[in-house]
């Protein structure tokens, strides 16, 4: 590991990666569908950030929805809870999905998320290699800050597709 000081006077390396700040609202949103519903924000991707390794963002499930069981055939998943209530059923497992809940989500690994509460439920997603960033982008619908929810909308016809390409399994019971 090379760490190195502020005052190492070295040149910068030519594979030096990026930095960036992200406030709240910062980062390409998307509208998400039903059951969900909600919104997500990628805050790091390939696209965003410079980010070849991960991609990182904030989901948000409306009251009474829900993330569909699934599991990813290519990736590795981590969720931080950060606000609301809800479960997550782990390979039929069901805990707690509250503030501090962390969540390590291997390939293969079946997993659902479900708003329990009568506010939203937001957590951190980090994926390992990219993928989600561009599964919201799929489904999803273009969304700004501060503009109301749109009222539920059906999933894309392509759903599957985009699932597939982003390294997603078929939804349990699809």
């Amino acid at each position: 590991m090379d760490l190195r000081s502020e005052d190492d006077s070295t040149a910068t390396p030519a594979n030096k990666g990026s930095g960036c700040v992200l406030q709240p609202e910062d980062g390409v949103s998307y509208w998400q569908p039903k059951p969900a519903n909600g919104y997500a924000i990628v805050k790091v991707s390939p696209d965003h950030c410079s980010s070849n390794q991960v991609a990182m963002g904030v989901q948000v499930v409306a009251p009474g929805g829900y993330v569909r069981e699934h599991w990813h055939s290519r990736n590795e998943e981590i969720l931080f809870c950060f606000e609301g209530r809800g479960s997550i059923l782990v390979d039929g497992q069901s805990h707690p999905f509250v503030l501090g809940t962390t969540a390590y989500l291997g390939r293969w690994v079946k997993h659902k998320i479900v708003n329990e509460g009568s506010g939203p439920l937001k957590f951190t997603w980090t994926f390992l290699p990219p993928g989600l960033d561009q599964y919201f982008a799929g489904i999803g619908r273009p969304r700004r800050a501060g503009e109301p929810a749109p009222e539920p909308f059906d999933r894309p016809q392509d759903a599957v597709a985009v699932e597939g390409r982003t390294g997603f399994g078929p939804p349990i019971g699809a």
